[in-house]
């Protein structure tokens, strides 16, 4: 069956007078388009099988300035959602719409997940990373990971243009707490940032963001002796169901270490060491019983 508007479009093309061929064409197309014979009924049905793409909010630095960090966002084969530079304004700049993947996560795996750029957010901050005079200090020393000290300070500005924004986005994806992480997080043995003077602590007591364990627990934890008698494989265990990505040997080898010093620039920033001790196991356990035994 022709409909309507197919008709008059043929009849419109079949009586255009050849001195006016090119204008009339253009006409007879554009009517053709201006109606459309069915209708896309997006509110009648809705499938259950189905939930939301954004599940990550991923926080990086940028180890450059404003203007390189900019070129590199904008020019290069990276992205990220969103922008923080370190000018002293109103400004956050998204260069990625929230529904459109961008590519700044890369290989890593959190809450048994990987190709995070599917399932999340992404805001870079500009900082620099690690202080020009200790670049080198891991080549130059027997040290393995960067210390507390060895890292740049954020601008306050900064942090407070990052509350606001995770905290917008948080509400309006309905992302868990620990669902909000650091690129080390997600991909220990690459990444190192945001870093060891990233506020996490701050940002969760100041501005209710993110996890963070209670600190009674902690102490419990650590005075329960319970740390001398768990086996490696029970201490991976409860990284994994943390949401962290971490192999199943029986030793702490570099892979593993890896993990811990993650763990430790989010959650105990101030003595990153890679190495397992009871006070990291204590915030592990703290922050299982808070967050995942809940379930």
């Amino acid at each position: 069956m022709t409909t309507p508007n197919r008709t008059f479009c043929a009849h419109t093309l079949a009586t255009l007078r050849p001195l006016s061929l090119a204008c009339g064409f253009v006409l007879a197309l554009a009517g053709c388009t201006t109606t459309s014979p069915f209708i896309i009924d997006n509110k009648s049905y809705h499938s259950q099988g189905q939930e939301q793409r954004i599940k990550f909010i991923v926080l990086h630095y940028t180890v450059g300035n404003n203007e390189r960090s900019l070129k590199q966002l904008t020019e290069g084969n990276v992205s990220v959602h969103y922008l923080i530079m370190d000018h002293q304004d109103d400004k956050i700049y998204q260069l990625v719409d929230d529904d459109k993947r961008a590519w700044h996560a890369g290989k890593g795996a959190f809450a048994n997940r990987t190709m995070l750029n599917d399932t999340s957010i992404g805001i870079e901050i500009v900082n620099p990373g690690i202080k020009p005079e200790y670049r080198q200090v891991l080549r130059q020393t027997d040290a393995e990971y960067y210390a507390y000290e060895h890292y740049m300070d954020f601008e306050e500005v900064q942090i407070e243009k990052v509350a606001y924004l995770v905290d917008k986005l948080a509400k309006q994806y309905d992302i868990d707490p620990t669902h909000i992480i650091g690129h080390s997080d997600m991909a220990p043995s690459r990444k190192i940032d945001p870093g060891a003077k990233f506020p996490w602590e701050k940002l969760h007591k100041e501005y209710g963001i993110g996890a963070w364990y209670d600190e009674f627990d902690k102490s419990y934890i650590m005075n329960s002796g319970e740390y001398e008698t768990a086996s490696i494989q029970d201490i991976k265990q409860l990284f994994r169901d943390y949401g962290y990505d971490i192999n199943d040997t029986d030793e702490w080898d570099k892979s593993s270490r890896n993990v811990i010093y993650a763990f430790q620039l989010h959650f105990r920033p101030q003595q990153p060491t890679g190495n397992m001790d009871s006070e990291t196991y204590a915030i592990l356990r703290a922050l299982n019983a808070k967050y995942v035994d809940r379930d």
